[in-house]
């Protein structure tokens, strides 16, 4: 039971249970744009080695797919994570919703039988000769490849952050681990308690869960509400862009009700450095002009940017809008490698216009292991992705709206009971009961 649940009437509370039981019915994979995975089409035959670069949800999830899909095909997945994080649970560890327990679990225990597994980090990439090379010197070939290696977290970019210093001295990101996300909590707990300055920060770069931030300002806020010390407070979004979110008419949504909550916006001003023991964090425009801005909690959202091994190989973009970060040169629709026709993106690391969330891995996977098969039997890939992506936006507890679009940055909402604008106790319930269970069902290729 929540704090806001045990702050109802029983009868409400009651009712909500009843709402729960009877929601449950209709799928835990609900939120997701879930749908009962068609019937297995008959085993294709191949001796062909497929690699799979990374251990996420992307993953596990391909592994499972194509281990399902293809019959006397070598898979290997290389990582050398242990731990698999669910990663949508981490804002709700960071603001005192979950214990950490629910978002950790083992890749050992995930990972479908008869997978190879490489404890190893991809360390080069060599696309040309159908290779790559572990951390430990180990060169592995490949007669596929699915990159799924996620997103690496640019901290560097902010002069005097300290990763370790996280739970301290009003310090926060719920981005780093699940022990990062323990530590927030602890800051945000310690601050809403007396209130005082909040300063929530977005980089300019693609991010993993863009609605992350803003579901954590929306928090602090109602967590000093909760308190009592709002009249003693000040909630700042720093933004390094020209919005907060890349969707209109989220975007609009967004602003319009932070505007109605007190919540101020500050556009254009991008986190350079932060002095954690002074708590004073310095921000620059456009125009190189810096501002120092003292906090008494600040949630810092790193930049973000492919991880060496891919931005520095052949895979990456060379030229437009995704080079800059290095991200995998794959066709939006195909999410096949533009110019390695043997090579496929999935998850994080694309670099298409939109897709950095579990909901995009759960539409995607499918479309990808079914490009793969046809690749190995011969076939041009045949399916369009239309770039889904979906964020439950929490706007309080026990409030939140069930957001979906595609790569136009169009609606397209899967539930007809939902309005994507809509704030409402069930799009919570969704995001705190039922998208655990639906992202282990796409983890392990069951839907």
């Amino acid at each position: 039971m929540t704090k806001m649940e045990s702050s109802r009437p029983r009868r409400a509370v009651a009712s909500r249970r009843t709402w729960l039981a009877a929601a449950a019915g209709t799928g835990a994979a609900l939120g997701m744009g879930l749908q009962p995975g068609p019937a297995r089409a008959a085993r294709l035959a191949t001796k062909a080695h497929i690699v799979i670069a990374g251990s996420g949800l992307a993953g596990i999830a391909i592994a499972h797919r194509l281990h399902a899909m293809l019959d006397g095909a070598r898979i290997t997945i290389v990582d050398a994570k242990e731990v698999h994080n669910y990663q949508p649970g981490f804002t709700l560890v960071a603001t005192g919703v979950w214990p950490v327990g629910k978002v950790i679990d083992r890749n050992a225990d995930l990972q479908p039988a008869g997978v190879g597994w490489v404890k190893e980090m991809v360390a080069e990439f060599d696309p040309a000769a159908n290779a790559l090379v572990t951390t430990g010197g180990r060169r592995i070939a490949y007669d596929y490849l699915v990159v799924a290696t996620g997103t690496h977290q640019d901290w560097a970019q902010i002069e005097g952050m300290d990763l370790k210093a996280i739970g301290s001295n009003g310090l926060a990101s719920v981005y780093p681990s699940s022990d990062a996300a323990v530590a927030t909590w602890a800051a945000m707990d310690q601050f809403r308690a007396k209130g005082g300055e909040a300063v929530l920060t977005l980089p300019a770069t693609p991010l993993k869960c863009a609605g992350a931030p803003l579901k954590m300002t929306f928090m602090v806020r109602d967590r000093l509400a909760q308190a009592g010390t709002l009249q003693n407070s000040r909630v700042t979004f720093y933004s390094a862009l020209q919005n907060v979110f890349g969707v209109k008419a989220v975007n609009d949504n967004v602003l319009e009700r932070w505007q109605a909550l007190g919540v101020g916006v500050q556009f254009t001003q991008k986190l350079k450095a932060i002095d954690v023991g002074a708590r004073r964090a310095t921000f620059t425009s456009p125009e190189g002009e810096a501002t120092e801005v003292p906090y008494d909690f600040i949630h810092v959202v790193p930049p973000m940017r492919a991880p060496d091994a891919v931005k520095n190989s052949d895979l990456a973009w060379k030229d437009g809008p995704m080079a800059a970060g290095g991200w995998l040169e794959v066709d939006k629709d195909t999410l096949q490698h533009r110019r390695y026709r043997n090579v496929f993106g999935l998850g994080d690391i694309n670099g298409t216009p939109r897709g950095k969330t579990a909901a995009t891995v759960k539409k995607s996977a499918p479309l990808v292991a079914q490009h793969i098969v046809d690749v190995v039997a011969g076939r041009e890939p045949g399916q369009k992705f239309d770039g889904y992506t979906s964020c439950p936006m929490i706007v309080r507890e026990g409030s939140a709206m069930l957001i979906e679009f595609d790569y136009e940055g169009r609606l397209i909402p899967s539930l007809p009971m939902i309005e994507p604008l809509q704030e409402s106790y069930f799009a919570w319930l969704m995001k705190v009961r039922m998208l655990k269970p639906a992202y282990m069902a796409v983890l392990k290729g069951r839907v």
